[in-house]
């Protein structure tokens, strides 16, 4: 039985499996998009969404060379980590999650496997070219809009609750300035 095994072995020993990862998001980081077999594309999603959501945690100094050490340890190349940090880590800076795409390309020939090609979803400028937006390091939930609805309701009660202050002064001053008039 294989309850609660939820890892793709994909037919390899563990440092093999390991090594292949490795290697798969190296070539992706690198290059921004590869074509491989499907199972792999899907086991290098899991893979690398962790390392790509460890470049995005940069409080402190001390953090920042933590998660550097952290990514090293798992790609094992310093040309990988760089590019990393420096032009994929700013690109997905306001994306929560999601940093890869997976797109099914059919049958290979020689064996019939299926494969598929792995995107970073912020380098493809076909999707992206009439979405150019700056990227935000806030935090976005699904609920972020609730409260600024309720806010805007807030402030409309209140104007219609208290008139402007200087809208009052001026019908204020307006009707004393035809009293003066009409007395003159």
């Amino acid at each position: 039985m294989r309850h609660g095994d939820k890892i793709n072995n994909l037919s390899r020993t563990a440092s093999h499996r390991k090594a292949l990862l490795s290697n798969l998001a190296i070539a992706l980081i690198t290059n921004k998009r590869i074509i491989t077999t499907l199972a792999k594309a899907k086991a290098l999603r899991t893979y690398i969404e962790p390392l790509i959501t460890k470049t995005k945690k940069n409080e402190t100094k001390e953090q920042i060379m933590h998660n550097h050490r952290l990514v090293y340890s798992y790609l094992q190349n310093k040309e990988a980590v760089k590019e990393l940090f420096t032009t994929v880590a700013p690109k997905v800076a306001g994306r929560p999650g999601g940093y890869t795409r997976i797109i099914k390309l059919g049958r290979r020939l020689g064996d019939n496997a299926e494969t598929a090609l792995i995107e970073l979803v912020d380098f493809n400028e076909v999707y992206t070219k009439g979405t150019e937006k700056a990227a935000t390091t806030t935090k976005r939930t699904r609920r972020a809009g609730g409260s600024r609805k309720k806010a805007e309701v807030k402030e409309a009660v209140a104007e219609q609750v208290q008139p402007d202050p200087e809208k009052a002064n001026a019908e204020e001053a307006a009707p004393e300035t035809d009293k003066e008039k009409s007395a003159e």
